[in-house]
């Protein structure tokens, strides 16, 4: 059995932006960071974005490691990590001159990652990127290069959907739940595995069938009716449980997945109008994530205008509930009223930095354009009161860095299941239409 190789890994920018506590994750082995690195950094460490917190955290620790011989012999992370270095630039390799323009950054951090693999012939010299398109090429001149995966959820076919179904209840089970009060000790079922806190069950027998959910404060499992909310009625299991969670506020954390026109954003909104009396505020966001990846500021007109397109989709849900109120003028004024007094604000994520989240429903829209950290970053800034609800497709990510393994949404589901005051629920059946479904699926 041959010998296992020393690692050596070399750091792009994209890596230290997405977590500026990286170099912490790769156990005893060296990391090198290209001078060009460094450079991008300083581009990034102004402003208030999550990049540009993690420009200024990774360059604050960085700089106190830094010493006369990072240059050279490198400086030891921690006494139980790896050393670090800094590489200076070097005259392009004679292998990649006639391919990559010496005028693109990510070339330069690839050319030091080819040249520390000749370097380094005893050691597995491993090029780390969220850059795809990067990796293609270290790929193409023999260089080894991985994806950063710290934060990955492992296996994504075992996500925790919220709900299951359990087969072969006894009539009397069933039974005792529609009769009041609507409630069974949980150890009454012999369940294959053991209940999750809040999980939802689709109980039948063959002939007859019971929604419920398992209420981990009092050990019971509890019948959940159907019920509408501002307008709203659900159109299926997985939606009724889903406004169920919405609207107990005893759960402070709900999050939402499923393809597009499965209701999530319009379940969620209906829910925090039927419960606006709880609340201080109701909150709307998202994150912007430019078309194409382009800098927003390409889009013509103000900033009002430049927004509409990526809030459009909120507005969109709104106008679908003060629809079902085209008879009643005084529920299409309420909606009105509310967004004049400022009691329902829809936003970018961006714009809610710095608001005080105390006793707000606050709603956050295509979670799964967002980091691990950005995720947190908004949880940990819940005061009393608030609850929080996260929305969005793991399947469809327009964040140029994330994917299905990686983005905060995913990663959230995984380390939150079985928390008392927290609910999942994995909307898989389409309602806008049959055509919807169609598309969806197909293409």
């Amino acid at each position: 059995m041959p010998e296992k190789k020393e690692k050596l890994f070399i750091l792009d920018t994209n890596v230290i932006l997405h977590d500026s506590a990286c170099i912490t994750k790769f156990k005893n082995y060296d990391i090198i960071i290209p001078i060009t690195v460094l450079e991008e950094l300083d581009r990034f460490k102004k402003g208030h974005d999550t990049l540009n917190y993690h420009a200024r955290e990774f360059l604050r620790k960085f700089d106190s490691l830094s010493g006369d011989k990072m240059f050279e012999d490198g400086v030891e992370i921690s006494p139980d990590q790896g050393k670090i270095f800094i590489r200076l630039d070097q005259k392009f390799h004679s292998d990649l001159q006639f391919n990559f323009s010496t005028a693109a950054p990510d070339h330069h951090i690839l050319n030091i990652a080819y040249h520390s693999s000749k370097e380094n012939q005893d050691k597995e010299v491993i090029l780390v990127t969220k850059d795809v398109n990067l990796r293609m090429k270290a790929k193409a001149i023999g260089l080894l290069a991985r994806d950063y995966t710290s934060d990955h959820v492992k296996d994504i076919s075992k996500l925790y959907t919220g709900y299951r179904i359990q087969e072969n209840v006894s009539q009397q089970i069933i039974n005792k739940l529609y009769k009041r009060p609507f409630e069974i000790d949980a150890s009454m079922v012999d369940f294959d595995r053991e209940l999750i806190p809040n999980e939802y069950l689709i109980m039948r027998n063959g002939k007859q069938s019971v929604l419920a959910q398992f209420d981990p404060f009092k050990l019971k499992i509890k019948k959940v009716d159907k019920m509408f909310a501002h307008g709203i009625a659900p159109r299926n299991a997985e939606q009724t449980f889903a406004l169920n969670a919405l609207t107990n506020n005893k759960i402070k954390l709900v999050t939402l997945t499923g393809k597009a026109g499965t209701g999530k954003t319009l379940l969620a909104l209906a829910a925090a109008l039927e419960n606006k009396k709880h609340y201080r505020q109701i909150f709307m966001a998202r994150p912007l994530v430019p078309l194409s990846n382009k800098d927003m500021g390409f889009l013509p007109g103000d900033v009002g205008e430049k927004l509409d397109p990526y809030m459009q989709p909120l507005f969109d849900n709104l106008g679908v509930i003060r629809n079902k109120y085209l008879g009643s003028n005084t529920k299409q004024s309420e909606t009105k009223s509310l967004l004049e007094q400022e009691k329902l604000i829809i936003a970018p994520l961006a714009y809610i930095r710095g608001r005080s989240l105390v006793n707000v429903f606050f709603i956050v829209d295509e979670a799964q354009n967002l980091t691990p950290h950005e995720i947190k970053t908004v949880i940990t800034r819940a005061g009393e009161g608030t609850k929080l609800v996260f929305t969005g497709d793991i399947f469809q990510i327009d964040h140029p860095y994330l994917d299905t393994y990686s983005n905060g949404l995913t990663n959230l589901i995984d380390k939150m299941q079985g928390q008392k005051i927290y609910t999942h629920i994995n909307l898989e059946k389409g309602e806008r239409s049959e055509l919807a479904d169609v598309a969806s699926d197909l293409l």
